[in-house]
């Protein structure tokens, strides 16, 4: 583990490898992590357990893909109120299958997996029913796939300096331009971007 990073985080080897669960937290990518795929990704943590991790990408648009022409593709019918919910790609696991992050004023029984007091996330079509009726959480942002991480993947990954973690923020999530993202990810952990270098991300 490099001295610049124990530096930026303040964290050591010990504490990587006792690192919490990440539940409800975001993975901002540390430049030059090394795969292309995350380059400048920040993952909201929806889940983290011994046996892995998923989490969905918050700052990756869909290509040639948005909310109506989704909609139109699945034959759900809209009151067309919900054209400005973006459609990210969530990551390279399941890239067909959608994932919606939304704030907590909407729970289906049936679906819905609270995360905290500030994001769940459902992953049925019901959802997506809801959301062009107008019925829908009033925040929201639908990812198409998720990434994933097997038993102990991640916490290398941190390890290998690939990763910085802190707290989700809904305004980052909601209310933050989606190129913006990355930036105000860092921003909240007290880093500037600019002073970042891809030497950074290197053991």
């Amino acid at each position: 583990m490099s001295r610049e990073w124990q530096h930026l985080t303040g964290m050591t080897k010990t504490d990587v490898e006792e690192i919490p669960f990440l539940d409800g937290k975001f993975l901002v990518a540390m430049p030059g992590m090394g795969d292309p795929r995350f380059e400048h990704a920040v993952i909201f943590m929806c889940a983290h357990t011994p046996e892995g991790a998923m989490g969905l990408m918050i700052n990756r648009p869909a290509q040639n893909l948005d909310f109506p022409k989704l909609m139109e593709q699945l034959d759900i019918i809209g009151t067309g109120v919900a054209d400005g919910t973006e459609v990210m790609f969530g990551g390279p696991v399941e890239h067909g299958r959608g994932f919606v992050l939304h704030s907590t004023d909407y729970f289906a029984e049936s679906g819905t997996m609270a995360i905290n007091d500030d994001f769940a996330m459902t992953a049925t079509m019901d959802v997506l029913r809801d959301i062009a009726a107008g019925k829908g959480p009033e925040q929201r942002l639908l990812c198409l796939g998720y990434s994933g991480w097997g038993p102990g993947q991640l916490e290398g990954e941190i390890q290998a300096n690939g990763w910085l973690i802190c707290d989700a923020a809904p305004e980052i999530v909601f209310g933050t331009p989606v190129p913006e993202r990355w930036s105000a990810a860092m921003k909240s952990l007290g880093f500037d971007p600019a002073m970042l270098s891809a030497e950074g991300g290197r053991a």
